[in-house]
């Protein structure tokens, strides 16, 4: 439940992005955003996933080599040591991010900055392109903003590629486990802080060797995930 609602804050960033270049008056530079969006979907996803492996590294990572470099560990060492207490974040040493349990879940959270899917953002910009200019016209009459547009116009009239992609968070974060499995190993790291229905699945059909088991957990996902689709389909509704 924990991923999904991270999986919903990062759509927000996609949204965000097609309606500005939705907004480009030069169909040109329009053209060339979109491009721009495509050719990471060239490189595979388990190149990506290993990329992000090593963004996560303790000893050479991006991540823990930016935070030294701008000082951004000397605030969360201070922030552990005087607000949270909780004695993650190391004084002396680098930072564990997938080995600490307490720091998977952000880890997770962090995965895929600025959160900018390309496949979401063209979704979105096919329901954009289909608003008819009038309706700006008439907004821009009543002395709507650029927020009033999106608030009242744009947002409401691509539920229905919302719709699709609230489907395919909700199938791709039930079932999908390729991440956690690179990231954190068959047990979900730590504590078994990363597990996720469909690694479990996995973990006990080719680790465990039960596959029965895996088959039975197999058909409650496709149950949980048919009835959350439904509620979606049923509840987020297009008018």
């Amino acid at each position: 439940s924990i991923l999904i609602v991270f999986n919903l804050f990062k759509m927000i960033p996609s949204i965000l992005m097609a309606v500005l270049i939705h907004r480009l008056r030069s169909d040109r530079w329009q053209y060339a955003y979109r491009a721009l969006l495509v050719i990471p979907m060239i490189v595979p996803h388990l190149v990506t996933l290993f990329i992000w492996k090593f963004f996560f590294d303790p000893n050479f990572g991006v991540l823990n080599r930016l935070l030294d470099f701008t000082g951004g560990k000397q605030v969360l060492v201070w922030l552990d040591q005087h607000v949270f207490q909780s004695g993650v974040f190391p004084e002396h040493g680098p930072i564990g991010w997938l080995s600490q349990p307490e720091l998977i879940l952000p880890s997770l959270l962090i995965w895929g900055f600025p959160w900018i899917g390309a496949v979401g953002v063209l979704i979105y910009l096919a329901g954009l392109q289909s608003i008819s200019p009038e309706i700006y016209d008439a907004a821009e009459l009543d002395g709507a903003g650029a927020w009033g547009k999106f608030i009242h116009i744009e947002l409401p009239l691509i539920l229905t590629q919302v719709r699709l992609s609230l489907v395919l968070l909700i199938v791709g974060t039930l079932q999908g486990y390729g991440l956690q499995l690179l990231l954190l190993g068959e047990d979900g790291g730590p504590g078994g802080r990363g597990m996720v229905p469909g690694l479990w699945m996995f973990n006990r059909a080719f680790f465990a060797g039960e596959f029965g088991y895996a088959c039975a957990v197999g058909l409650i996902l496709f149950v949980f995930i048919l009835a959350l689709t439904w509620v979606n389909q049923r509840y987020v509704r297009v008018e």
